[in-house]
């Protein structure tokens, strides 16, 4: 059985991959993760325990890591651990680069020694975003791995920084590591600040649905649980020092997106007026960028992997999860999934992706 060592395996696209890993393959995984604000124990409970092993830890923190690899002695890195949220860097710019650059030096300089004191093979999978390409006109063809780096924000930059680090190190040491730069992610777990999750919560409780500008803003969206596939075959299959672009063929107006939650919600739970009506245009955020595209034809052509779920189908099974799980998110809103130990925080429904 093969170690996976998965950090921030508690945030939403790493929980999904964690439950993916446990539910489709032989492995056992050790789980570290900080619990910063999106970061939820929650996420992962349940998982059977002689096959994963939650770590409270730091990436930034050299001595835990190496420890860490020491004593547990994984196969593979997959790396999730990263502030993700565009309007939380623009407010702490310095947060980000700590954890998204200096973290992921940090985890690259550990398993750099982990994997040359090692005699079978090891590979490192960092996990990345459209974002750090910058943004499309409107007729401009997708994202291909080879469309140069233009971050526009403070996190799309602390982003590309670390895939600049994650290659140096593949070029450099010939540390085997893959770099995976995805669409928007949409599905369970995701923390309630994001575009489909906060729309859909505000909407259910007859709250405003806050949209940045226009609502024209276009992106490209993923189901969780194709990105954890994709992923997996990354990390089974994928070329050493090999970028892969992982979409979802699904690219559509933010406005949109919000339209087609009020209408699947007003489907499933019937309110007094249509959810459209509490659609309220607010101040664009600054530096947003206008279209992302994603074109994953090299995984589809190299790994034999495309994108399986449409996203109507993939926003309804989203919309019933949530509606399923009310007391995931409503203990997220009130603050009460940190409160033991982390104190309280409360989720603002003011956020756009």
């Amino acid at each position: 059985m093969r170690t996976i060592l998965v950090t921030g395996g508690a945030g939403f696209i790493g929980a999904n991959f964690v439950h993916h890993l446990i539910g489709h393959s032989e492995c056992r995984v050790i789980n570290l993760d900080l619990l910063t604000y999106a970061g939820n124990r929650e996420s992962i409970a349940g998982l059977p325990e002689d096959r994963h092993v939650f770590i409270h830890g730091d990436i930034c923190d050299a001595a835990l890591v190496r420890s860490v690899l020491d004593q547990h002695d994984p196969d593979a890195i997959v790396h999730f651990a990263a502030e993700s949220h565009v309007d939380r860097s623009i407010d702490d710019p310095g947060a980000f680069i700590r954890t998204n650059v200096v973290g992921t030096q940090t985890l690259l300089d550990a398993a750099l020694d982990h994997w040359q004191g090692r005699a079978s093979d090891f590979r490192f999978v960092h996990v990345s975003t459209d974002e750090v390409y910058g943004t499309l006109s409107p007729d401009a063809p997708a994202f291909t791995e080879t469309h140069r780096y233009a971050p526009n924000s403070p996190y799309a930059a602390s982003k590309a920084a670390a895939d600049h680090l994650a290659r140096a190190w593949h070029r450099t040491y010939r540390l085997p590591v893959m770099i995976t730069n995805c669409s928007n992610n949409y599905g369970p777990y995701q923390f309630p600040e994001k575009l489909i999750p906060l729309m859909l919560i505000n909407a259910l409780e007859g709250e405003r649905l806050p949209v940045y500008g226009d609502g024209q803003q276009r992106r490209d969206w993923l189901f969780v649980t194709d990105h954890c596939r994709a992923i997996e075959r990354v990390l089974d299959a994928g070329q050493a020092g090999r970028v892969y672009n992982v979409g979802g063929n699904a690219e559509m107006a933010n406005l949109d997106v919000v339209h087609l939650i009020c209408d699947l919600l007003d489907e499933r739970v019937p309110a007094d007026r249509p959810r459209r009506e509490l659609i309220e245009y607010v101040t664009d955020r600054p530096g947003h960028d206008r279209r992302y595209a994603v074109d994953a034809s090299r995984l589809q052509q190299e790994l034999d992997w495309a994108p399986s779920v449409d996203f109507t189908q993939g926003l309804a099974t989203t919309i019933d999860w949530y509606l399923d799980n009310r007391d995931w998110w409503q203990r997220i809103r009130d603050g009460r999934y940190r409160s033991q130990r982390l104190g309280t925080t409360r989720i603002k429904s003011t956020s756009n992706t």
